[in-house]
């Protein structure tokens, strides 16, 4: 029988500042080799996806950072954090000023750690966490953020197809990303780039350069 999230969250991890976004607190991983491994062992036992929720990875810090220190991106804004993870962009965004952000992850364990650090920095009441399939639909959403989705084929180039055609239609697109293996940089360009602290055990390196970018034209 799975674990229930909200419990799983609180016993497996401590509210830590986000090294690269201060202002922000997560509920993150004490050590991730523990938490992945283990998630691993158990997968087929307690129905456990691996825990992408309980880190701050690169590219989200790296958007989160961008959107803290350029406000104007998400300020009265109706906002979807694409694959929200841990939500750190979507709390982000909030405390950059959007009217509202969706925070989508197909996770439910997410979902849950979305509403624990929402409520933790004081942005509840403006994030709406939601797992249902986004892509390829337009929720009429004034800008879409994106971090650290581009490294599986398949996935990136479906998800690379539809925020592609958001911006087309005129939706801000902005995408947190350190060059994961399918990054679209072909139709891409940066907005900004930082050295983002993160742990050698996920990223087998202290330090990762990580960019911002939006699609050309």
């Amino acid at each position: 029988m799975a674990p229930d999230p909200t419990a799983f969250i609180l016993a497996q991890t401590r509210l830590r500042p986000v090294p690269h976004a201060p202002e922000i607190r997560l509920h993150v991983a004490d050590e991730a080799t523990e938490l992945w491994s283990r998630t691993e062992e158990e997968l087929g036992e307690i129905g456990l996806p691996p825990p992408f929720w309980a880190f701050a990875w690169a590219g989200g810090q790296a958007l989160a950072r961008y959107l803290l220190d350029h406000p104007e991106t998400v300020a009265g804004a109706r906002v979807l954090d694409f694959a929200s993870g841990s939500g750190l962009v979507a709390v982000a965004a909030a405390k950059a000023g959007a009217a509202s952000v969706v925070a989508s992850d197909l996770d439910r364990f997410a979902l849950a750690a979305i509403g624990l650090n929402a409520a933790e920095n004081d942005v509840a009441g403006r994030i709406v966490p939601d797992g249902s399939d986004l892509v390829g639909q337009d929720g009429g959403w004034d800008c879409v953020l994106a971090a650290d989705i581009f490294y599986e084929r398949d996935t990136a180039a479906r998800v690379g197809d539809w925020l592609a055609r958001l911006h087309a239609g005129g939706t801000r697109v902005v995408i947190g990303d350190p060059g994961r293996s399918y990054l679209p940089r072909d139709r891409l360009e940066p907005l900004a780039t930082y050295a983002v602290p993160v742990t050698r055990a996920l990223e087998d390196a202290e330090i990762k350069r990580s960019s911002v970018w939006r699609f050309r034209g």
